[in-house]
């Protein structure tokens, strides 16, 4: 069986194509990237299903002469699964448009905060953290911002911060 070169060639652009889109900071250019590679994994499924040939119904040709169903069926799958993704997508930048009017993926305070304390060596790798349990807010706190002064004490019993 024999493929031909230039949807190979196709393949090939369209994976480096939805790799670079989904690696850039934007969500649009991540769901343009996303659809680009289900594009070019259901042409990898037809090519890879070889040529075509009669329809898959019993009795209007032999068995030989017969293409897969198996390919249609897989490509079909694909086509709802990445119909599916990228219904998440678009309601994902929606949210984010709807909330701070742009796209961009933004670096989150957690990130800063996993950086600093592995720059410090207060541990070995990004699993080892759990900044639920933070102490303080120096920690998740930006670089290029005080932390908020600790709120007054609760007294035992009153339930009224800072009773004598």
């Amino acid at each position: 069986m024999t493929s031909p070169i230039a949807l190979l060639a196709l393949i090939g652009v369209l994976y480096a194509t939805g790799v670079y889109l989904i690696l850039e900071r934007s969500l649009t250019r991540v769901l343009l990237g996303i659809l680009v590679l289900g594009n070019a994994t259901n042409v990898l499924v037809i090519v890879a299903g070889g040529r075509a040939g009669a329809p898959p119904l019993v009795g209007t040709a032999p068995d030989a002469a017969m293409s897969d169903a198996l390919v249609q069926a897989l490509v079909l799958t694909a086509i709802v699964i990445t119909l599916g993704v990228t219904a998440f997508l678009l309601a994902l930048i929606h949210r984010t448009w709807t909330l701070e009017r742009e796209d961009d993926l933004t670096e989150d305070v957690e990130d800063r905060s996993v950086r600093r304390r592995l720059a410090r060596g207060e541990q070995e790798d990004e699993e080892e953290l759990d900044t639920t349990g933070c102490e303080s807010t120096a920690d998740t706190d930006p670089d290029d911002t005080e932390s908020a002064p600790d709120p007054a004490p609760v007294t035992a019993g009153t339930g009224r911060e800072g009773a004598p």
